[in-house]
């Protein structure tokens, strides 16, 4: 029987890459993984997934994917879902019915929590109703499992008020564990960064 799976993990954890060679295991086995995204995230332009360290591959738009007949579905092997966190809860429930009425497993890939540690809509639907929960981990820059996604700005400064969605990257993102999220503390190679800018005649 299909089943949804949610693997989720903070920015930098690799999750895109993931996903991506999870869709190559399908195709070196001769079947067919529709990777997916929400056409929110257009980062890396039109219908595409890409991950840090070089991997890409083209995608549909999740919109897309709920016009498709069943049929069109049932064409592949597995649905990935890139970005999932940005999912709705009726999305979510539409995800449940390619598994459960067309026997079609769903993999998707997403972050738990926002920037102030609440969870998003699509995240929190997840692990409502996935079968199956996966962290995919990566640690903190002092050895701990990273839990938090702290957002930053061009100072240094890690952010706890804002709107929730602010597309980016490693320029304003990073996986902290709480302890050190909890006290806005990047690290010291960052400090170092923080405090050299600050300097008379830095640029």
């Amino acid at each position: 029987m299909a089943k949804l799976y949610f693997r989720y993990g903070v920015m930098g954890s690799s999750k895109s890459a993931n996903a991506l060679m999870v869709r190559y295991n399908y195709e070196e086995r001769g079947q067919s993984a529709l990777m997916v995204k929400p056409a929110i995230d257009q980062r890396e332009g039109e219908r595409v997934v890409n991950s840090r360290i070089g991997l890409s591959f083209p995608c549909v738009w999740f919109e897309e994917l709920e016009q498709m007949t069943p049929e069109a579905i049932q064409a592949h092997q597995c649905i990935i879902v890139d970005e999932a966190q940005f999912l709705t809860h009726a999305q979510v429930d539409y995800l449940t019915e390619i598994v459960d009425d067309l026997n079609v497993p769903v993999i998707c890939y997403g972050l738990r929590a926002d920037f102030s540690g609440r969870l998003f809509a699509g995240s929190e639907a997840l692990l409502a109703c996935a079968d199956i929960i996966e962290e995919v981990k990566t640690i903190c820059w002092c050895g701990k499992k990273a839990i938090c996604n702290a957002r930053f700005d061009s100072s240094g400064v890690v952010l706890k008020e804002g709107e929730q969605v602010v597309l980016g990257a490693n320029d304003c993102y990073i996986g902290l564990c709480r302890r050190h999220w909890k006290a806005g503390n990047l690290g010291p190679e960052r400090s170092a960064e923080k405090r050299t800018a600050g300097e008379p005649g830095a640029e």
